[in-house]
């Protein structure tokens, strides 16, 4: 994945830093697509494969989540990456896309408000290139009223692989206040400065240092700073005003005319390229799997929601078993065993009822991490089961006259049982209400292997903590 203009298209000597020939990007990259075709594959086919009244039910319920994984997935298959254009009205965003373009495809005008809905545009930068582009206009964010309109804006922020945010002078608090909402999508964005040629340079110098200084205040202020370097800040003239010249003809006469200079937007130009052509796939990658995973989490909580019922009775019903069969068991050391094995199948057993992937080997990993996340309580529940194992298999050796204490034993390790059985149930829907997302082709596992992967000097490697933290909400 090249793109013309940036010095990293044709890497020269051995040294390749480009992301379409960089090995290691290409298998992450080739990963999230499986990913996505992992969890396409699944929830299409396994509702519909059970067939009863539920299923066909939570199909119906999923298809507006499939159809944001197969939208994710062509996305990633057309190698189609979608720059955003924010900003609030007549800073010249349509103005910007039209400069980039080449030509004036979207309307422009005095009047505020000129695009009242998002617009997009294909751009292929040049006529050998392998990528496409979309560039998406939006209306002004101080004209977007009401939950329809808002809805429509975090739509477009979700689906955008970069954001441009476009100013034309000094920031208002507004434009603070929305450039810090924007930044908490954790995506890249690039300031764009435009009409640069409505002031001199003097007061163009002034105000450029003073975007530089952006976040100087607050904590979370400050965090903005760290995030938005000054490298991430262009001037452009997309639509530079008209400009009266003097014309002086062969026989002596003066006039003057109105010319309009061409746009200027090639520092931007140079900077987008540069950024695709280095951290490209993984800006794509990235924001695929994250769709996937905030979609996985929906088709979740739907299933749950659906299948509540259900699975409260399947939790009781395995802890009866779990206390019955750790009751009546007198061997000490098969209580850890069997009881661990109960959890286990009913952590499956949760997993197939909702419709969610789950394979054994993940089902271990998650009953490890609710132990370890129980605060001692089911860690004490093995203790104790071990403690009255021994009291158990001990009573069995003395004989008859060793029931009383058997029995003992094996009510209160039995009530102990059927608890953790019901809290590792419990706990199990709260996980999985998280979305099978964890596994080796899980969005969040592979989010993890890009973040990890991600070179120093990189707008990827600033977002990273930012990123990270998705990862655990």
């Amino acid at each position: 994945m090249s793109y013309p203009g940036s010095s990293q298209s044709k890497p020269a000597g051995g040294n390749q830093t480009s992301y379409g020939t960089n090995n290691q990007q290409k298998t992450l990259f080739n990963r999230t697509r499986a990913s996505l075709q992992q969890a396409l594959s699944w929830y299409t086919n396994f509702h519909r494969s059970q067939g009863n009244p539920a299923d066909v039910e939570m199909q119906a319920l999923l298809q507006t989540e499939l159809e944001v994984l197969q939208s994710s997935l062509d996305k990633l298959d057309q190698g189609l990456i979608r720059i955003a254009a924010f900003g609030l009205v007549s800073r010249g965003k349509s103005a910007v896309i039209n400069a980039l373009l080449g030509q004036k495809i979207l309307k422009t005008g005095p009047i505020h408000g000129v695009t009242q809905w998002p617009k997009s545009v294909r751009w292929t930068p040049s006529s050998d290139s392998e990528v496409l582009l979309e560039l998406i206009d939006t209306p002004g964010l101080d004209e977007i009223h009401g939950e329809v309109k808002a809805q429509m804006a975090r739509e477009v922020v979700s689906q955008a692989d970069l954001i441009l945010f476009v100013v034309a002078g000094d920031i208002t608090r507004t434009e603070y206040q929305a450039l810090c909402e924007l930044r908490q999508s954790q995506k890249p964005l690039i300031l764009v400065f435009n009409k640069i040629d409505l002031y001199p340079e003097q007061d163009r110098e002034a105000i450029y240092q003073q975007l530089q200084q952006l976040g100087t205040g607050s904590p979370k202020d400050r965090r903005l700073q760290k995030m938005l370097s000054a490298d991430e800040i262009v001037l452009v003239a997309a639509e530079p005003a008209s400009m009266e010249v003097r014309v002086e003809w062969p026989d002596g006469r003066v006039t003057y005319e109105w010319e309009t200079p061409p746009p200027n937007v090639d520092q931007l130009k140079q900077k987008i390229f540069s950024l695709l052509n280095r951290e490209g796939r993984s800006l794509l990658a990235l924001n695929a799997l994250f769709q996937a995973r905030n979609t996985q989490n929906t088709i979740a909580k739907k299933a749950i929601e659906l299948h509540k019922t259900e699975a409260e009775d399947l939790i009781w019903q395995f802890a009866k078993y779990k206390a019955l069969a750790v009751a009546l068991n007198p061997i000490g050391i098969l209580d850890v065993l069997g009881g661990t094995l109960t959890d286990l199948v009913m952590i499956r057993s949760l997993a197939r009822l909702y419709g969610l992937p789950m394979t054994s080997y993940e089902a271990g990993k998650l009953w490890q991490k609710i132990l370890i996340s129980s605060g001692g309580l089911l860690l004490g529940e093995l203790g104790t089961s071990v403690l009255f194992g021994v009291g158990k298999s001990a009573s069995v050796v003395i004989g008859p006259s060793g029931l009383g204490a058997f029995a003992g034993a094996a009510i209160t390790q039995a009530g102990i049982a059927g608890y953790g059985a019901y809290a590792v149930g419990q706990a199990a829907q709260v996980y999985l209400e998280q979305g099978c997302s964890f596994g080796p082709l899980g969005a969040s596992t592979v989010i993890k292997e890009i973040l990890d992967r991600v070179e120093s000097d990189t707008i990827l490697f600033r977002l990273r903590q930012e990123l990270e933290r998705q990862l655990v909400e």
